[in-house]
């Protein structure tokens, strides 16, 4: 997240005009531009715990992490630059609850990649703000208006469920999966033998499907889910409560706020930040495994065939194997060893 992304080489294009106000980033940021903005006052708000992470080194109590924002901590601003996600749905969310807090006359600038749909912000939000495209370059379009009027926001009416075997999952826009189980963890959950015990991790957990799944197969197992993104903790916690299944869910990068060790890793892991494919959080979950696994313990994860992970496997555990496969995934098991003796000197 060091290198500014084209967004941001737009916005930066503009960047004189903005010294003078108060400004709130959001959406999909996905580097440090704010950090260095010249502004009267930057803030950001992220739904992204791993944006959160690299902004607040340098902007501190400046960058709110949330589901929602914080109506004091938005009050102030003059000026939202909102990055569009790839999520349509989710941009709606987060635009309908910023947009809300913010008063009538504040200047409005989405940017976003054109393949990501940004076009599509003028008619998402054109009750409530007229924008206008006022720049086109690094194949990005960046909008302007002014807030008319405040919408509605409410929570509640974001929730949406649907059923899975004898399951209730909750989910929020933007959280993985939210329409319906995808074929990736469909088959991770094929794997999963009854009456298993122990402690399992679910990192990357989305609506908590998986960890669920695995309860209402294993009553003895002991959860802990994680996730980066606020609206999948927050449906996590929801699919949990809705089914009686007790758990911890945590806010974590991979392992970064993630203690002790479990007897299973079990993982759908992205492997796109935003727009942009990226193996990190991939390779930092199967690297960083070792350390929160005991001997026999095991990491299970699904991933598209074609990604290079059987190779990080062998390099860290030694070996792997295929539980499962179709056209288009893989199951992928590796296995905690004992480390070889080594032969005392005589």
């Amino acid at each position: 997240m060091s290198a500014l992304t084209p967004a941001s080489e737009v916005m930066l294009r503009h960047s004189d005009e903005f010294t003078e106000r108060r400004v709130l980033f959001a959406g999909d940021l996905q580097d440090s531009l704010p950090a260095q903005f010249e502004a009267a006052d930057v803030r950001v708000h992220t739904q992204q715990y791993h944006h959160w992470q690299l902004l607040n080194r340098a902007m501190g109590d400046n960058v709110q992490f949330g589901l929602t924002a914080d109506a004091g901590f938005v009050a102030d601003c003059d000026t939202l630059v909102y990055y569009w996600p790839k999520s349509k749905q989710e941009a709606q969310f987060q635009l309908c609850n910023l947009l809300a807090l913010l008063p009538v006359g504040a200047e409005v600038f989405v940017v976003g990649e054109n393949r990501s749909g940004v076009r599509s912000a003028e008619q998402i939000i054109a009750d409530h703000v007229q924008l206008v495209k006022i720049d086109s370059a690094r194949r990005c379009g960046l909008y302007h208006g002014r807030i008319d009027s405040r919408p509605v926001f409410n929570l509640d009416d974001w929730w949406q469920s649907y059923a899975l075997h004898d399951l209730e999952v909750k989910t929020l826009p933007g959280v993985f999966s939210r329409d319906g189980l995808d074929v990736g963890s469909s088959l991770l959950l094929s794997t999963l033998e009854p009456h298993m015990k122990g402690k399992v991790l679910d990192i990357g957990c989305g609506a908590g499907v998986l960890a669920s799944v695995m309860a209402k197969m294993s009553p003895k197992v002991k959860l802990t889910l994680s996730d980066v993104n606020a609206a999948a903790v927050a449906a996590s916690r929801a699919t949990l409560a809705a089914n009686g299944i007790e758990g911890e869910v945590l806010v974590s990068n991979v392992y970064s706020d993630i203690s002790g060790r479990f007897d299973m890793i079990i993982s759908n892991p992205p492997f796109h930040d935003g727009l942009a494919t990226s193996l990190t959080a991939a390779e930092t979950l199967i690297r960083g495994a070792v350390k929160h696994l005991p001997i026999g313990g095991k990491l299970r994860i699904v991933a598209n065939a074609f990604l290079p992970y059987p190779d990080i496997l062998d390099a860290v555990f030694g070996s792997h194997e295929v539980l499962a496969q179709n056209g288009r995934f893989k199951v992928y098991q590796a296995t905690v060893g004992r480390p070889p003796r080594v032969a005392k000197k005589k």
